[in-house]
């Protein structure tokens, strides 16, 4: 096994001291010459020298790493999240260290430690409605913080989200306007995340608003009993009536249209609008109405906040409010 090049090794080679090579690879060039910083450079280039991050880190105080902590990686918003985030990152000389949680506070616990132990220079963080230790992160370890997709109201803090309720506020209102008569409601519980409440009170003042009522069955994000829901599917669905049945938990889409499709639903006579999945629903048979986020640029919006907090140069709106948009297809189409 070969032996590990050190940065005493490359000290050596390049004629120098270790502190001026600590110096080169944390960009303090201006009390070095060009010579050194060449001769340095070809140095770790001959030694093929990777330098340690934390080690890093303690010389400079910053790793240039950034944690993220997400909700649910499997689906595609968060996928155009990631990109966002990687790419804004690697634009600015920083590094990644992603976290799923599974929208659980114990695994949000367990990843906050390890990423802080790791010596990350801030967070990007999905949090559930149960995250409370962001004050210490703040306060005790220096650490700042950019939340996405999920505002924490009770913080004064740094965040990027989608205009949830509006969107969907004035998409269900051009449903009604569609024709549609009977409405119904499938979601997770709406209490663990604000972008659910959000979401849910858009869809409930909508008719509200014009004294229309809806039904609504809450399932589960862990394990969805299929057959409860197309039980529940059965009892609800009026023949004699337009009914638009809303989905917007991105992972429950697909298991309602399924479900719609097992039961022969005459979509778009029973509509069905979502959120997202644009991957399959323009794809589909018929193909499915959803409400869109920008997540790419959610994530790039998040992360230029936090590296602009990091630095300190103040030139990012520290709260953002990023527009949805529609994209209808046939299941709506009455």
């Amino acid at each position: 096994m070969s032996k590990k090049v050190t940065i005493n090794d490359v000290a050596k080679l390049a004629n120098t001291s270790k502190t001026t090579v600590s110096f080169y690879l944390n960009g303090k060039y201006d009390k070095m010459s060009e010579t050194t910083r060449v001769r340095i450079q070809q140095a770790i280039q001959e030694t093929d020298y990777k330098p340690s991050i934390i080690a890093r880190g303690l010389t400079s105080k910053q790793t240039k790493l950034i944690g993220v902590l997400i909700g649910d990686i499997t689906n595609s918003f968060s996928n155009q999240i990631l990109k966002g985030i990687e790419e804004a990152a690697n634009d600015k000389g920083y590094q990644v260290i992603i976290g799923n949680s599974d929208y659980s506070q114990t695994s949000e616990d367990r990843y906050i430690e390890s990423m802080l132990q790791l010596g990350v220079d801030g967070f990007v963080i999905q949090p559930t409605s149960n995250f409370r230790k962001y004050s210490r992160i703040i306060n005790e370890k220096n650490k700042k913080i950019v939340f996405f997709d999920s505002q924490l109201y009770e913080y004064n803090s740094n965040w990027v989200k989608t205009n949830n309720y509006d969107a969907v506020y004035d998409t269900i209102q051009s449903c009604i306007k569609k024709g549609y008569e009977k409405f119904i409601l499938i979601t997770a519980d709406p209490s663990r995340l604000s972008t659910r409440i959000e979401r849910t009170s858009g869809f409930i003042d909508a008719l509200t608003d014009v004294h229309k009522s809806y039904s609504e069955l809450i399932i589960s994000d862990v394990q969805t009993d299929v057959g409860e829901l197309e039980t529940f599917l059965k009892q609800e669905i009026d023949a004699e009536k337009p009914t638009l049945i809303f989905a917007p938990n991105c992972w429950a889409l697909p298991l309602v249209y399924t479900t719609m499709k097992n039961l022969g639903c005459d979509m778009p006579r029973v509509g069905l609008l979502g959120f997202d999945n644009t991957e399959w629903s323009n794809l589909a048979s018929p193909t499915v109405s959803t409400i869109v986020q920008p997540a790419f640029e959610e994530g790039s919006k998040a992360t230029h906040i936090l590296i602009d907090d990091i630095q300190g140069l103040n030139e990012e709106e520290k709260h953002q409010v990023l527009n949805c948009y529609v994209n209808w297809n046939e299941s709506t189409n009455l």
